[in-house]
């Protein structure tokens, strides 16, 4: 019986759940699950970047006073990875960058661990190291795997090889004619983006025990099953040997998608017959943060004398640090966000994921969508410098609309893109701007567009109801902080079940207990487990209809659930309390539960042929966005304040508008952090020189700015009563939209974010280097593995 539920009822302003025990420091995060019995674990790491393991002594850690146990390379004999499995847990015979782990230790106390690691003894011989990307993929430059070819691969006949770690790229049209013909204006940009580090609050870390043959890991983790299933591979055992729970996060933004800290717990458990507590120090997350990654963008442009795109080509160079990691994975967005927004003739575009004897790079909020806006934002603004088209107009001509291919030949769905540039003029109507703020400093105003696209992978869901009226929800997805877990799905619940939200428990992520999730990131929870628990959902109405059907001598059809009561249709006020329906149902049936799952519909068809290393070719759910600032620059010192910001955002359906705003409100001001507030460097050794929060420069609350925000509703979607994911892509402009603006205002060309003060004092002075990356070829097929 499917019966359709009507998406208003979900609708409401409703508070977090968890904010009051939040701010007043009742929740207690995997960091205080460690009791007094648990031993304490430290990891010893590497000093150098590149470097011939000849010798490692553990000998003397092993008798200092208090040491319980010690892991090692040998207890780990399986590589890891995402797409190519080249990590080890614990070096072997080669260090690949500063940090890199050699062993752990387990101690009584965490002062005796830390006695014991710096007794350890690493011999080395120092190797030529690769820092840039340039010198990885000179000619003849060392090789960071030179047995790359003996690496597992999840998919077969990938171009890679040598310090190319992966590569995707797309071919749709015919390019060369249309850089060929002789009406084209050709506009050509390079650019340049650094790290971001995500910092959250709460550092990776986990408490690790293993009873009756069996692992129990407790961990900070956006990922529970990518845990239980690395921490088992690592160890050579059945992932049915390891359980995953999860307690409440402390931030994570996709550094948690990470899992190597758990199994070198869950070593150490086994090795002393205690739980093991390891958790990272404020300087090691610094320094081996899986950073948003570095990259090089290099991007040309056919353009018509109309102004539209004949043919697009671009080369992106993802610095993926010592191992492959995220990136290889992440490598697929480039179509999706660089090659997206835009009506393309012709297009071909490169991503190639490359090896640098520096920390491993990661996922961070929008990934590598926030730098190819920035590249794509930028060159478009160049393009109508080049053309002397505005910039508005450009876009209005250009952005993709309903039936127009997209990069890889997949046909969008919906006109988003042009109505909201036409809501932003009218929002900047209705706030007016702020150039009266910049006084004598130099001014510049900037309209952005994004696209991104929701990562709808597999979810699964149960739900229990409960004897009082209440469900327990039960799944593997995490609350991370957007909201998705406290708000978005208990929501939804509610609305499918004719309960108030308050009235749906969440249970805690346990791979023992939840099926399978793909994991919480990429703005996928609301839509995919909100998809999962509706069809869940379908299965206990089902029942619950069924025996309220005997009950009020009704048939389930004429039936509606409604403020927890099973009533009569049309009829408020009769029927019964959803709690007499459970109690009869025991009685009779059974208890009452439902399971359900939901996976990428895979309704969106990419042209065959045009993708190759490519994780998925076509956009499942396409979301939208347009930014705009206003900024104010000191020609004489180079800082830049925002004198206003605002946007337009794709929603689907706002199921939840407070929380909605509140997303895009703290995701703008990370992405302002991005485009001109924080800078990762690298130090001569390959390694992170910041150590922490005093050393690496966020947004504050004086750098905070308010947001004037339009959320548009009511573009196709594929999630649940319309639903669209909203954290992830609320932060992908930020960075480009800076740029833009800066741009304006100095009337000097933009090439690299971040920009700092200093960055922009040197653009205002004429001073900065001109990027001209002579390390990407302009010819093609140089930029292809064959």
């Amino acid at each position: 019986m499917n019966m359709k539920v009507d998406p208003r009822t979900a609708v409401m302003d409703m508070p977090r759940r968890d904010a009051r025990d939040k701010v007043t420091g009742r929740t207690r995060f995997m960091v205080d699950m460690a009791g007094s019995d648990v031993l304490r674990a430290v990891v010893v790491r590497a000093g150098s970047g590149a470097a011939k393991v000849l010798r490692i002594d553990t000998s003397a850690a092993a008798r200092m006073r208090g040491v319980r146990g010690i892991a090692t390379a040998a207890d780990a004999p399986q590589l890891h990875g995402v797409g190519v499995m080249d990590q080890p847990l614990f070096v072997r015979d080669r260090i690949r960058y500063p940090g890199e782990p050699i062993c752990a230790i387990a101690a009584d106390t965490l002062e005796q661990a830390r006695a014991a690691a710096a007794v350890v003894v690493v011999e080395t011989e120092e190797m030529p190291a690769c820092l840039t990307m340039a010198e990885a993929l000179a000619p003849g430059a060392p090789l960071l795997h030179p047995d790359w070819k003996s690496y597992e691969c999840i998919v077969d006949g990938v171009a890679r090889g040598g310090n190319i770690a992966w590569e995707g790229k797309v071919v749709r049209g015919d390019v060369d004619a249309a850089f060929a013909r002789p009406d084209v204006s050709v506009v050509e940009s390079c650019f340049r983006v650094g790290r971001q580090s995500h910092f959250p609050f709460e550092p990776r870390g986990a408490v690790a025990s293993y009873e009756d043959g069996r692992f129990h890991v407790i961990t900070s983790t956006q990922v529970p099953w990518t845990v239980r299933a690395v921490t088992a591979r690592v160890m050579g055992v059945h992932a049915s040997q390891v359980r995953v729970t999860v307690p409440p996060v402390g931030g994570a933004f996709g550094l948690k998608f990470d899992a190597s800290i758990e199994p070198m717990a869950a070593i150490l458990a086994k090795k002393t017959g205690r739980t093991v507590s390891l958790v990272n120090s404020r300087e090691e997350e610094t320094q081996t943060c899986l950073c948003r990654e570095n990259a090089d963008i290099w991007i040309r442009s056919a353009i018509t004398p109309e102004g539209k795109i004949a043919g697009r080509e671009a080369v992106v160079l993802m610095d993926a640090g010592a191992y492959g990691g995220e990136q290889i994975f992440l490598s697929t967005m480039t179509a999706h966000t660089l090659g997206a927004g835009y009506r393309l003739e012709s297009v071909r575009m490169s991503s190639r994921v490359v090896y640098t004897n520096t920390p491993p790079n990661g996922a961070f909020r929008s990934c590598n969508g926030a730098y190819n806006s920035f590249a794509l934002e930028r060159h478009t603004d160049e393009i109508c410098e080049k053309i002397g088209m505005d910039p508005m107009a450009f876009r209005k001509l250009n952005v993709l609309s309903d039936g127009d291919p997209g990069t890889t030949g997949q046909i969008f769905e919906g006109d988003v893109l042009g109505p909201m540039l036409d809501r932003m003029e009218a929002l900047r109507e209705r706030t007016g701007t702020r150039e009266h703020r910049a006084g004598d400093r130099l001014y510049g105003l900037a309209t952005t567009v994004g696209t991104w696209n929701i990562f709808v992978g597999p979810s699964s869901a149960t739900i229990n109801l409960n004897a009082d009226g209440s469900v327990t929800l039960i799944t593997a997805s995490v609350e991370i902080g957007s909201g998705s877990i406290t708000q978005g799905v208990p929501q939804i619940v509610a609305a499918n079940l004719g309960i108030h939200p308050s009235k749906v428990i969440v249970k805690g992520a346990d791979t023992d207990a939840a099926g399978y999730d793909m994991g919480t990131g990429g703005g996928r929870t609301v839509v995919s487990m909100g998809a999962a628990a509706t069809a869940a959902c379908e299965v206990v109405r089902d029942k619950l209809l069924d025996t309220a059907s005997e009950l009020l001598q009704t048939p389930p059809a004429d039936l509606v659930l409604r403020n927890g009561r099973v009533e009569i249709r049309d009829r408020p006020g009769s029927g019964t309390t959803i709690e007499t329906v459970i109690a009869r149902a025991e009685q009779t049936k059974g208890p009452i539960s439902g399971s359900g799952a939901f996976t990428a519909p895979q309704s969106a068809k990419a042209m065959p042929g045009c993708a190759a290393g490519h994780f998925f070719d076509a956009m499942d759910l396409p979301v939208f966005i347009v930014h705009e600032a206003e900024v104010a620059v000191d020609p004489d010192t180079g800082e830049t304040e925002v004198l206003a910001y605002r946007v337009v955002q794709d929603v689907g359906r706002a199921i939840n508008p407070r929380a909605v705003r509140g997303q895009i409100q703290g995701a703008v001001i990370q992405g302002i952090g991005y485009g001109i507030h924080e800078a990762v460097t690298i130090g001569a050794d390959g390694g992170i020189e910041q150590t922490g929060f005093e050393t690496y420069h966020m947004p504050l609350a004086q750098d905070a700015v308010k947001v004037e925000i339009d959320l548009y509703e009511g573009a196709p979607s594929c999630g649940p009563m319309g639903t669209k994911g909203i954290a992830e892509v609320a932060i992908m402009n930020g960075g480009a939209t800076m740029a833009c603006a800066i741009a304006n205002a100095t009337g000097k060309r933009v090439q690299q974010l971040p920009l700092t003060a200093p960055k922009v004092l040197a653009l205002t002075c004429g001073i900065e280097p001109v990027l001209d990356h002579p390390h990407i070829s302009r010819r093609w097929s140089d930029n292809i593995l064959r």
